[in-house]
């Protein structure tokens, strides 16, 4: 869903809205219909999805008692659902939910379908400091997330310093953030040889990007920064109309247009970094939900609500099949991710080279 706009009485709503009226018709609101009806049909498709995932694997549940179970009603499958893969799904749907958010934001800012947080170094921040604390011993998937926030603010603070020449030019923002993520690669595979060898290879599969025995440790942290974040993705859902203006347009409206970059990138920084906390870096997912979501919702900017919902059915169903294609053996999820993100992005590059060299 696109973000509403405001609407003095009697004017005439643009074609393809609606009129909402708030607060016993005090305010008014403008709302997307194709928009609405995206989101409305993708949480629709992640439930779907989220019940065959719990319902899947090894043995078979049926749905009835899946929804028994989420309901808190007596089932002979609460240990299988409940305990065994309920854990699991809701990390992958959280992991989803922010990188989809996280991409979106990033990309609005930079004004680059290329701009997402495992494209321009964000990831790799986050990888680079929990990597190294894992290769040296600490493990623990509630203190994971927060070591990932730092290395991610760290890279991207990094990346945001050299691309800003008097503003923040789109092609120097991505070219910069490339750059900066393949030498935080190279600082995590240096982690990597030098820790110890058991817990270098439980880090490799970490870095891989996997919700192998992912449980409530592990979204339980999450969960609660991004019910923490809310207020701060409200306002980028406003303040993202504003940046999406023209540079000339929004100063004249009195737009502090490099705070509200700032922001905007902020939040999507931590929403990204704790994503990778929890999972480890789900590459693409950041960068095909956003865009995806605009082509099914045709709006002007990239919606973040279909973002988001997008963003968990890509993760949750990802990782259903991550589990089920080779059973029993289960494959990280992102590979899963990669295997179609990959040639997503080279079609964004060619089509960007197409188009006279812009993407």
């Amino acid at each position: 869903m696109t973000a509403t706009t405001g609407l003095p009485a009697g004017r005439v709503r643009p074609a393809g809205y609606a009129r909402v009226r708030v607060g016993g018709g005090r305010a008014t609101f403008l709302l997307h219909r194709r928009a609405a009806a995206v989101a409305l049909g993708l949480a629709v498709a992640l439930g779907a999805v989220c019940v065959a995932y719990l319902s899947v694997g090894e043995s078979f549940v049926p749905p009835g008692e899946v929804l028994k179970v989420l309901l808190g009603r007596e089932s002979s499958a609460e240990l299988v659902v409940g305990t065994l893969r309920l854990p699991r799904m809701t990390v992958g749907l959280l992991v989803g939910l922010a990188f989809g958010v996280a991409g979106a934001l990033i990309q609005t800012v930079a004004r680059n379908p290329l701009a997402s947080p495992d494209i321009i170094g964000v990831s790799q921040g986050a990888s680079a400091l929990t990597v190294a604390a894992m290769t040296f011993g600490l493990t623990s998937y509630s203190v994971l997330p927060y070591l990932s926030v730092a290395g991610g603010l760290v890279a991207a603070a990094l990346v945001y310093v050299f691309a800003w020449r008097g503003g923040l030019h789109a092609t120097r923002f991505v070219l910069i953030g490339i750059g900066f993520a393949i030498a935080l690669r190279s600082v995590t595979t240096l982690f990597l040889t030098k820790g110890d060898l058991r817990l270098a290879q439980q880090a490799q599969v970490w870095m891989t990007g996997s919700l192998n025995g992912r449980g409530w440790e592990a979204a339980g942290p999450l969960g609660w920064v991004l019910l923490l974040l809310l207020p701060a993705v409200a306002w980028a859902a406003w303040a993202q109309r504003t940046v999406s203006l023209d540079d000339d347009t929004a100063t004249a409206l009195g737009v502090r247009l490099g705070r509200v970059r700032l922001g905007l990138v902020l939040v999507g920084v931590v929403l990204a970094s704790v994503a990778t906390g929890a999972a480890g870096p789900v590459d693409f997912v950041a960068l095909l939900a956003p865009q995806i979501a605009r082509r099914l919702t045709r709006t002007a900017q990239l919606p973040l609500l279909s973002s988001a919902l997008l963003g968990a059915v890509i993760v949750v169903l990802t990782d259903l099949l991550a589990r089920r294609l080779l059973a029993p053996t289960e494959l990280p999820v992102g590979v899963l991710t990669a295997a179609v993100g990959a040639p997503y992005l080279i079609w964004l590059i060619i089509r960007g080279r197409t188009a006279g060299g812009r993407t």
